[in-house]
């Protein structure tokens, strides 16, 4: 492994920083900083900030030297680099644009329900997964109801990683939030409905919103390897507050459940798009 650091030229805080990376292992990038004394804090999906004061330091201890774009083609070449569209705070534009689309006029909320997504909180299930269900949501068809994007906004809308509280109060928190735009009552209730779904993922045979919303839920199952693997860190992150041991216990009851599910996937499309993918993160993450 070769760690990296670029010129502390970078503006912040009243002090200028560089950029530190590896081109292996973002583990060990993890380890390095730890010894040279820089916390996790400093940590930003894929590099750390270290100010100015810590630039020589970290170049005695074994930091190669390179420009700022050499880096930058180190990271991109490495593998590990977090792309800006999978950067929660990168997402907001994108998101509030699809909120005007889907309901005009009401600013307000959709502003609300973004800045419950962007809690500090939250590291998985945060603006980078909702984007993530509502693009999944465009792959698996031209004709998804609004319902089904409404329920993709709220699902999470409240989380402390509870499993069924959340999704019962996200329910609770449409019910009360949209029938002030304007929704009927029938609309309000298939949105909970669909939000409170998403706590088991079992949509019936019949229930097309249903399937349409778990199989975007869960198209992150059928990612690339790198991507999947950036998932399990994330999750871990959101479950901080856990020990190892029961985590991996927990973890491993979660993905058993996955891999024993009649269906992981109810849509042809989703089959099609993830489910051979999905079977192989599972099966690797569970035999690790």
């Amino acid at each position: 492994m070769t760690l990296f650091i670029d010129p502390p030229i970078w503006p912040a805080h009243g002090t200028v920083f560089s950029h530190l990376i590896s081109d292996q292992s973002t583990q060990e990038l993890h380890d390095f900083a730890d010894l040279a004394g820089i916390t996790e804090r400093a940590f930003d999906r894929d590099h750390y900030d270290v100010p100015e004061r810590k630039y020589r330091a970290l170049v005695a201890a074994g930091a190669v030297e390179v420009s700022g774009n050499e880096l930058a083609r180190i990271l991109i070449r490495s593998g590990l680099r977090i792309p800006a569209r999978r950067r929660n705070e990168s997402l907001n534009r994108a998101l509030m644009h699809r909120w005007e689309s889907l309901v005009p006029g009401q600013p307000t909320l959709g502003t609300e329900l973004a800045s419950r997504w962007s809690e500090p909180h939250r590291k998985y299930h945060g603006r980078t997964h909702l984007l993530a269900i509502l693009e999944a949501l465009d792959q698996l068809s031209k004709d998804v109801p609004t319902e089904v994007f409404l329920a993709a906004w709220f699902h999470d809308a409240v989380y402390q990683g509870v499993a069924g509280q959340d999704e019962e109060r996200s329910a609770q928190l449409a019910e009360r939030l949209l029938p002030t735009t304007g929704f009927s009552a029938a609309a309000v209730a298939e949105v909970a409905r669909l939000v409170r779904l998403t706590a088991g993922h079992s949509p019936g045979a019949e229930d097309t919103s249903g399937q349409l919303l778990c199989d975007a839920d869960l198209s992150i199952l059928g990612s690339s390897p790198d991507a999947y693997q950036h998932y399990l860190d994330a999750v871990r992150e959101d479950y901080a507050h856990v020990s190892d041991a029961d985590f991996a216990t927990g973890r491993a009851a979660v993905v058993r459940q996955l891999l024993n599910l009649d269906q992981l996937f109810h849509t042809s499309k989703a089959r099609e798009l993830w489910a051979l993918a999905a079977w192989q993160n599972l099966t690797s993450e569970l035999a690790r």
